[in-house]
């Protein structure tokens, strides 16, 4: 679980980067799971963009994608979602030290 400062890290490291995934009216299904899973690990963070054509709620679709790949939720800002998932092999963001 990430604290409100890691979050806050997060979202300003994730301000330029473009969504590489994107979920449209087929909705998830097992490929858009592995792509996003695949993402995470090279890079950590990633953004998702969920088009128009998807009637599925913004927040059910965050919650499905980041159950399924053990991510963390950074944001929902409109209709793009900010997850992490810190690599196993390929580490590249060092989180601030959440306070207790």
């Amino acid at each position: 679980m990430l604290s409100g400062k890691q979050k806050r890290y997060l979202r300003k490291k994730a301000h330029h980067i473009k969504p590489i995934l994107q979920v449209g009216k087929g909705g998830i299904n097992e490929n858009v799971i592995k792509q996003a899973d695949d993402a995470l690990e090279a890079r950590e963070l990633i953004k998702i963009s969920i088009l128009q054509n998807n009637m599925d709620e913004k927040d059910e679709v965050a919650d499905e994608i980041a159950g399924k790949t053990k991510a963390d939720i950074v944001q929902i800002i409109g209709s793009t979602i900010i997850l992490y998932k810190e690599s196993k092999e390929n580490k590249q963001i060092e989180l601030p030290v959440q306070e207790d």
